[in-house]
């Protein structure tokens, strides 16, 4: 591992964390100062830091401080997290999947490393890869290492189909991420392959949950349930429970990135409940998502406007805070609806499901009546909001 310590600007903050570790600790702009001042000058690390490395994580530093510590520079962006889809293509064909056509597309290495470093640039601390599935990309591997030897702490999303391979096993040991998580979408090998629709896709699973457990690299379980799988729910939860994982239950399908409706009929009624009332978030302040062209969006979901990260660089991302504050804000029929304050649906996903012409019920606290035509909240005499 090329260091052991990573000494970086949060956002607001500044932080040491260590690869392979959810724990991290809070340093004054001082110290961090004096951190940057002797990793330019080939110090040694100081003894207040050997102290903290050891009382927080048991490791222990010695010696100069180039080659354990890597001190990060500071950005005039105030990003802090980011998502990079290193394709769209998977090995699975999932009833539910979100991105609809699936392409292998995407760029080639010399252009992903100025986009790597660009992201690093942009402050980027938290960096998730996803996809598609990340780890059958031709490039995954030197993406992943760059990205971490770059000094960002990396999260994959993942099917787990490649994780026991042992080139991967061999790159997530060598230089740890900050977490896998593994979607799970059954707990038996016929509702598994058969919600991906992919033969041995389970045997796939269970063999790279094992390994990676084996070889102790932190992870955590995605439960998405569909019609497929509904019945199982409780012997996925039970599955994470044996391996001592953190897990969390996703059953609220949306449409594809496309506006495309043909997932959501793999949508579990009963398990279809009400989303966290959305409040505002910070995409396009805070975080920002690139898609495996280098086109940089607000999020996953809110792909539209996007600022071509190669073509403009920094400055092009600077704006994205003022894209995000025009997709953000209730549109259309949305405007001054009286149920905004309970609402668990911000605007651009609520745009994904009108142009899937979706039943209020998977996003909207309206209803609809008998003969189709939705109900009228009125705000006054004269206006009224629909959805």
């Amino acid at each position: 591992m090329p260091y052991r310590l990573i000494a970086s600007p949060f956002l607001d903050h500044h932080l040491l964390v260590t690869p392979g570790s959810n724990q991290g600790v809070k340093i004054s702009p001082d110290r961090y100062q004096a951190l940057q001042t002797l990793d330019t000058e080939d110090g040694d690390v100081p003894v207040w830091l050997t102290a903290a490395a050891k009382q927080r994580w048991g490791i222990d530093l010695a010696g100069a401080i180039a080659g354990s510590v890597l001190v990060r520079q500071p950005t005039a962006l105030n990003y802090g997290r980011a998502s990079h889809e290193v394709n769209l293509g998977c090995n699975y064909d999932c009833e539910h999947c979100y991105l609809g056509l699936k392409k292998f597309d995407g760029l080639e290495w010399d252009d992903r490393v100025r986009l790597l470093h660009t992201i690093r640039d942009a402050g980027v601390l938290w960096l998730q890869l996803t996809g598609g599935e990340p780890m059958i990309d031709r490039h995954f591997s030197d993406v992943y290492a760059l990205a971490f030897d770059l000094g960002m702490m990396i999260d994959v999303l993942s099917n787990g189909s490649r994780l026991a391979n042992p080139g991967i096993l061999d790159l997530l040991t060598r230089r740890p991420p900050h977490r896998i998580t593994l979607s799970i979408y059954g707990a038996t090998e016929a509702s598994y392959d058969g919600l991906t629709r992919r033969r041995g896709a389970f045997k796939a699973f269970s063999a790279g949950l094992a390994a990676a457990h084996e070889a102790g690299i932190p992870m955590d379980l995605s439960i998405g349930v569909t019609r497929s799988n509904a019945h199982e729910v409780d012997q996925m939860r039970a599955l994470a429970d044996r391996y001592g994982l953190p897990h969390s239950l996703y059953g609220n399908i949306s449409p594809t990135i496309y506006g495309g409706a043909e997932v959501l009929a793999s949508q579990a009624p009963e398990i279809l409940g009400p989303r966290t009332p959305f409040t505002g978030c910070n995409a396009g302040h805070t975080f920002f998502h690139v898609d495996p062209f280098g086109k940089a969006s607000i999020c996953k979901v809110g792909r539209e406007p996007n600022i071509p990260l190669l073509d403009e660089g920094l400055d092009g991302l600077a704006r994205l805070g003022t894209i995000a504050d025009g997709l953000l804000q209730r549109q259309g029929g949305c405007t001054g609806c009286t149920l905004q304050g309970t609402c668990g649906t911000c605007m651009p996903l609520v745009t994904l499901f009108r142009k899937a012409n979706a039943p209020l019920r998977n996003y909207c606290q309206h209803k609809e009546t008998p003969h189709g035509r939705r109900q009228l909240h009125v705000v006054h005499p004269d206006r009224a909001a629909t959805h």
